[in-house]
């Protein structure tokens, strides 16, 4: 039995070159100090940021001089890190689509993609910076009063953080933990699942939200178990994956499980599920990736190159883009065998 594997390389979004710096959100003078000289990674309300292809084929986030948004670092930017002795820092810009405002750093030239669909072309410095960019903002934006009384909200240590106005009480970014787990059994089939709202054809592996009280590895079990009806063995941590959509960190497993066993689809939840050999799930990774937006989309295995194909088009088997955890350990587990 070849029941164990790992994941070939880093998911994603979790590759990131800049140094988050959290030894200075505490010191205002520093923090003050890199605006000046700082690059400002801008994001608009629906999560979009503008890129430009590398000569490898990479997407790369342009961030442009801080001074564009005034001498002072403006209200509710937020600290990315530093790389080369360069600050970043993220800045909710108005709607790409409905301003081409310079002044509001907007330029009618600038190809703007969203993390979701781009993110699996950028390369490990844009992915790190807009990746926090799009967490943080994202915070912000949902916890704008105190989960205690309800009292407004100030953004403090550098956008880190959150200071009840009423109490002088501190709020941090939250994130919800989910786990990811890819069932197979042991030799050379491995469970995928679709949920109804999804385009037809397409499959993924077993994913859920941990609960309070509950440990990651309960969690695997009693997924496993309630979206598919299966008992699961051999649980293995794989890696993990920020997935700021909102606040989600994914968190991959491997489990064994029987193929024996009889599927119970969990009502409403999962539409169908199946048991694919490795050799379809080969195929379907060398078709390429399901475009989910006309024009826009990953391309290939890794989001980078290859071959793509559109929604609706006929086939059996699409499976997630380079941008998802999923992505990664589906891939690993085909080229284990």
């Amino acid at each position: 039995m070849r029941a164990a594997f790992h994941l070939d390389s880093l998911p994603r979004l979790s590759r990131s070159t800049v140094d988050r710096r959290e030894q200075v959100r505490d010191d205002p003078e520093h923090v003050a100090s890199t605006w000046p000289l700082a690059r400002v990674v801008r994001v608009d309300p629906q999560g979009r940021t503008p890129v430009e292809e590398q000569p490898d084929g990479t997407l790369r986030v342009i961030d442009v001089p801080s001074r564009q948004f005034g001498a002072s670092i403006p209200e509710g930017a937020v600290l990315l890190g530093e790389e080369d002795g360069t600050a970043y820092w993220g800045v909710r810009v108005p709607d790409a689509d409905a301003s081409n405002d310079a002044g509001s750093g907007f330029s009618s030239t600038e190809l703007w993609r969203d993390l979701r669909v781009s993110g699996g072309d950028l390369d490990a410095h844009s992915a790190g910076l807009l990746t926090t960019a799009v967490a943080l903002l994202s915070w912000h934006e949902r916890a704008r009063f105190c989960a205690r009384d309800g009292s407004p909200m100030r953004s403090i240590k550098a956008g880190w953080a959150q200071l009840c106005e009423a109490s002088d009480h501190e709020e941090y970014p939250r994130t919800d933990p989910s786990m990811i787990c890819l069932v197979h059994d042991g030799a050379d089939r491995v469970l995928l699942a679709r949920q109804p709202i999804w385009p037809a054809g397409r499959y993924s592996v077993l994913a859920g939200f941990v609960e309070a009280g509950e440990s990651l590895e309960a969690c695997v079990a009693r997924e496993c178990a309630e979206e598919v009806g299966v008992t699961v063995s051999d649980i293995t941590y794989l890696g993990s994956q920020p997935w700021p959509f909102p606040r989600s960190l994914m968190i991959g497993f491997s489990a064994v499980a029987d193929p024996q066993q009889t599927l119970a689809l969990q009502e409403g939840e999962i539409e169908n599920a199946r048991w694919v050999t490795r050799d379809e799930l080969r195929t379907a990774l060398a078709a390429g990736d399901w475009m989910t937006r006309e024009g826009e989309g990953p391309r290939g295995a890794h989001g980078v190159g290859g071959t793509a194909f559109e929604a609706g088009e006929d086939r059996e088997l699409i499976l997630p883009g380079g941008v998802s955890i999923a992505r990664a350990m589906l891939e690993a587990w085909a080229t284990a065998g």
